[in-house]
């Protein structure tokens, strides 16, 4: 160990904690060129982010100064928010002058203090950049340019000399390379120009390049991908269960390509048999090799209105390993066999190969099982498949519903883009788009339970019970909203959710309920620790159904597949991976979300500027000081600005989600009657204009 391993050591484990460097030279009695040296050392160790000095000269590591990590959220006005990695740990407002050169995204080294407005943050240092690259809109200047960046929460301009403008013209949409954040503001250079400025598919192109979704595959990826596609599923068969007799269909949207998975499902003396086989993508995709290192680095495809930027090259994802009709596909099944009233009897996983017998969709499921002469005569082997198939549907619903599940009542926006016109139908969720979530479900659920009782490395789906806080902030709005609930928020369970929404199911308190509900609630992520599902009230879960579009299924695969041939080897194999792509999981989910929600969101202004001035009935689905969010039955959602509403002096009542006035109020889940005012689009947003509540006159 060096002087400089030896010095950091001393101040960790607190010999030399909080001293200046003359106290640590007194205490180790250096002089001269020996104490200045031990300077040097210091400060050295200040700039790699091992040390913090603080304005008395004292010495420490970040923690014993009580620094906390987590990421800068910045603001247009030039403040931020720090968000602590620790999700425990409230946010902390951080003013403009505590930012000390951080900005939106980075990750930083903070630590709490008391504020004029309260708790405060101030940023020690800065760990790493969130972004290094950025998109805006280039304004040409005499002494070169400059770049404004779209996302508002990056409140800096960047700097662009002369000699790093590479020809860009004045309003163009483009990409700039931060070189240097010294100074009052960033410095770089244009590293590529996307097009106009106002184009949609420019604008579209700006967000998916803003969120640092990769569009295209490198070439030997894309080479692999071709060779692996060459290859015939029916080479090698060894250790694998033959079903390509089986009734076995793959239900899915008229648009989708990458069919990742299929089921079966009969009833034998009073027991029911289900089978959910998914594509072995693994047999295609080893290991850390090429494909491998990218779809690890994707993390999970993100699907936009016009397009599927994949995880995997289209040659596996849309051919050898999509699951199409009438032709051998390997796959990995999990079968499970289910009694009478929902209890799992036997459950188990093995490789397989099937051939699926029909192609079918949402639509032609429920229409056979809503009894339409013409789709039960256009499917006859179907008919009795479909009806067992909704008969354990209900079974395995009422067993959720007995465990304590919480059955929320999430919408989710469709929007299509066809022949170049955006539509955007009203949310339906019909008895097969539930079938097929209770099937796959169960089939998650079922291998992580395999899988656990194997004590073998594992990628769990979890979420977390809600924070004592936000359980009592929900408690605190139930009691103001004169519902009864007496739950404990200290050990919150799923069954007490549930029980609240069954009491108010034919309350028009329901839909206030279960949106404040929602907002409650953890977000559910990826993690090797085994810490349950609360939302499904499940002891253990996992996402094994999708391994062509997301990572964590494409590794429990692996993992599934390697603990049968040497359990050991797969411990020791994986045991550290699993953190890995665990955070890498999470973290690309993350992305692809709020990816996904911007480019919608530019579709949804598109979609509604031709909509003007036409009224519809929404829902109350957020509630501001600045105003209130509606939603359209279809999920587009718009403000109304408080200034257009009412005449009337509001109050925002931030723990009842409602905006109060001296003669009318707005609350959460309230129905109203709405006219499209305009859009905006900077801001991607739709504009309401109120016209009157539900069962009001004008």
């Amino acid at each position: 160990m060096n002087a400089k391993q030896t010095l950091l050591q001393k101040i960790r484990d607190g010999s030399f904690a909080l001293l200046t460097d003359e106290s640590i030279a007194k205490k180790l009695k250096l002089k001269g060129k020996a104490a200045s040296a031990l300077g040097e050392i210091l400060r050295s160790l200040v700039q790699e982010g091992k040390l913090f000095c603080d304005l008395r000269g004292r010495y420490g590591t970040p923690e014993q100064f009580g620094a906390i990590r987590g990421t800068i959220s910045g603001n247009e006005r030039g403040f931020g928010f720090f968000v602590p990695d620790d999700p425990q740990r409230e946010d902390l407002f951080i003013p403009h002058r505590a930012l000390r050169g951080a900005y939106h995204k980075d990750t930083v080294l903070a630590f709490a203090k008391s504020g004029r407005t309260g708790d405060e943050g101030e940023v020690l240092s800065v760990l790493s950049r969130g972004y290094r690259e950025i998109v805006g809109t280039f304004r040409r200047e005499r002494t070169g340019g400059t770049l404004h960046p779209d996302d508002k929460k990056f409140s800096t301009d960047i700097l662009i000399p002369s000699d790093r403008c590479h020809g860009a013209a004045d309003g163009v949409k483009a990409v700039a390379r931060i070189r240097s954040f010294e100074g009052r503001m960033p410095v770089g250079e244009i590293a590529e120009v996307l097009g106009e400025s106002g184009d949609f598919f420019v604008e579209e192109r700006a967000l998916i390049r803003a969120h640092n979704v990769k569009e295209d595959f490198p070439a030997e990826v894309l080479e692999a991908a071709q060779r692996q596609a060459e290859r015939s599923p029916l080479d090698d068969l060894t250790g694998r269960v033959d079903l390509r007799d089986d009734l076995i269909i793959t239900v899915d949207g008229e648009d989708t390509r990458d069919i990742d998975d299929a089921i079966s499902v009969r009833k034998e003396n009073g027991k029911y048999y289900l089978g959910v086989h998914i594509a072995d993508v693994t047999h295609y995709v080893k290991w850390h090799s090429p494909i491998d290192n990218e779809a690890f680095s994707r993390g999970t495809s993100v699907y936009f209105p016009d397009r599927v930027l994949p995880m995997l090259p289209t040659a596996l994802s849309n051919n050898i390993c999509s699951l199409n009709e009438g032709v051998p596909r390997l796959t990995l099944s999990c079968f499970m066999t289910i009694g009478a009233g929902g209890k799992i009897l036997e459950r188990r996983v093995m490789p397989s190969v099937i051939c699926s017998k029909h192609r079918m969709t949402y639509k032609a499921v429920t229409a056979i099982a809503e009894g339409d002469l013409k789709a039960r005569e256009e499917y006859p082997d179907l008919v009795e498949f479909v009806l067992t198939a909704v008969e354990l549907t209900k079974i395995l619903k009422r067993a959720r519903e007995a465990k304590g599940g919480v059955a929320l009542d999430v919408k989710e926006a469709k929007i299509l883009y066809e022949d170049g016109k955006i539509s955007i139908p009203d949310y339906e969720r019909t008895v097969s788009h539930e079938m097929i979530e209770q099937f796959m479900v169960l089939a998650n659920e079922s291998v992580a339970t395999i899988m656990t009782e194997k004590a073998m490395p594992f990628i769990y789906r979890v979420h977390e019970r809600p924070s004592e806080e936000k359980a009592q902030d929900f408690l605190t709005f139930l009691r103001e909203a004169g519902v009864s609930a007496a739950f404990d928020p200290s050990r919150v369970t799923p069954k007490d959710y549930q029980d609240l929404l069954h009491s108010l199911e034919n309350s028009p308190l329901y839909s206030l309920v279960n949106r404040v509900m929602l907002r409650s609630m953890m977000k559910a992520s990826y993690s090797p620790e085994n810490v349950g599902h609360f939302g499904l009230a499940s002891e253990c879960y996992c996402h094994f159904t999708s391994p062509i579009r997301r990572y964590p299924d494409l590794c429990i695969h692996r993992i599934i597949k390697e603990s049968f041939l040497s359990p050991e080897k797969t411990r020791e194999k994986y045991k550290k991976f699993v953190t890995e792509a665990s955070v890498q999981s999470s973290a690309c989910e993350k992305n692809a979300t709020e990816a996904e929600r911007d480019v919608d969101a530019l579709y949804t202004v598109a979609y509604m500027q031709d909509k003007i001035g036409e009224e519809y009935d929404a829902t109350i689905s957020g509630v501001t000081s600045f105003g209130i969010f509606a939603e359209l039955a279809n999920t587009v959602e718009g403000l109304v600005p408080v200034e257009t509403l009412p005449d009337d002096s509001y109050e925002f009542v931030e723990e009842r989600f409602l905006l109060r006035g001296t003669k009318s109020s707005f609350h959460l889940g309230e129905a109203i009657r709405v006219r499209v005012a305009g859009v905006d689009w900077g801001s991607r947003r739709v504009q309401f204009q109120f016209l009157e509540k539900q069962g009001e006159s004008a």
